[in-house]
């Protein structure tokens, strides 16, 4: 049975390759952003203010099955105060959904909501956030529980971790050095490459979400990552591998940010599962 999926931020980084992957597992989307021209053509795009207050816009996008709440300002942007100044704009236009009827509810978490942690993060692993994006999201996470259980709905809480791919359509580390070896920089100022991060390629944690929401066998906290850890100094040497660049790495220039542990990852044992469930209904 197909499923109508509202996707929020759908022209975002990472939303452009979510509505894509949906589309191709069957679902049928909507896709809201400010603008939508860059949205695959497949979906029914909607160009409107999600955070208007609209108390109707449940019903005026068709009533969705579910929602994929993508949206988010600022994300590369830490320690920005539009992540707190707009973490009442999310939980209206939330919370009007499930007023108004949603019965599944997915929306886009961070690590960030954990903090200083080392090791595999689960679950269950308490939260305890250092930066402003951390602490919002970590909020919103809160607030939603409660939401979703007075309205008998569905949370899916994902949990994302450190994305790259697509590169050019972000403001991640390596959308900084394109720009540097575009300007024929010979050294790029970095920290010290020592920290490991849970990378994940864009179009596979796409693939993740999608397979996440059309689903709802598996729910609460869900972690849509690679769980390996990976030296941050080795996935961009990588990087500069792959694309023949010159540029040189200058280790060292700029400390490593305090709320970053030695090494953090995500426990993978729900997303294997909702692969694993989705492998196993083709083959039946």
């Amino acid at each position: 049975m197909s499923k109508t999926v509202l996707v929020t931020g759908a022209a975002g980084y990472i939303g452009r390759h979510v509505v894509k992957a949906l589309l191709d597992l069957g679902a049928e989307v909507v896709a809201v952003d400010i603008r939508t021209e860059n949205i695959d053509p497949r979906a029914a795009r909607k160009s409107l203010d999600i955070f208007s207050g609209d108390a109707n816009l449940y019903a005026e996008l068709g009533s969705p099955d579910v929602c994929l709440h993508l949206a988010w300002q600022d994300g590369f942007k830490h320690d920005a105060d539009s992540h707190i100044m707009l973490l009442p704009a999310h939980y209206t236009f939330l919370k009007n959904l499930l007023d108004a009827g949603l019965k599944q509810l997915a929306v886009m978490g961070s690590m960030h909501e954990i903090g200083y942690f080392e090791g595999e993060i689960k679950e269950d692993t308490p939260t305890n956030p250092r930066s402003m994006y951390g602490i919002s999201k970590n909020a919103l996470r809160d607030i939603m529980a409660l939401q979703t259980a007075k309205h008998q709905a569905i949370l899916q809480w994902i949990r994302g971790f450190y994305i790259y791919g697509d590169d050019r359509s972000n403001h991640s580390v390596f959308t900084k050095i394109i720009e540097a070896e575009s300007n024929k920089q010979k050294t790029f100022p970095f920290n010290s490459g020592l920290i490991k991060y849970d990378f994940i390629p864009v179009e596979d944690l796409a693939r993740q979400l999608a397979l996440t929401v059309m689903q709802t066998e598996v729910n609460g906290i869900i972690n849509c990552c690679s769980g390996k850890p990976v030296a941050l100094k080795d996935k961009v040497e990588e990087f500069l591998r792959n694309n023949h660049y010159e540029i040189t790495l200058d280790y060292g220039k700029f400390p490593d940010r305090a709320y970053d542990s030695p090494a953090i990852w995500g426990n993978t044992d729900k997303i294997d599962a909702i692969v694993r469930n989705y492998e196993s209904s083709r083959k039946g």
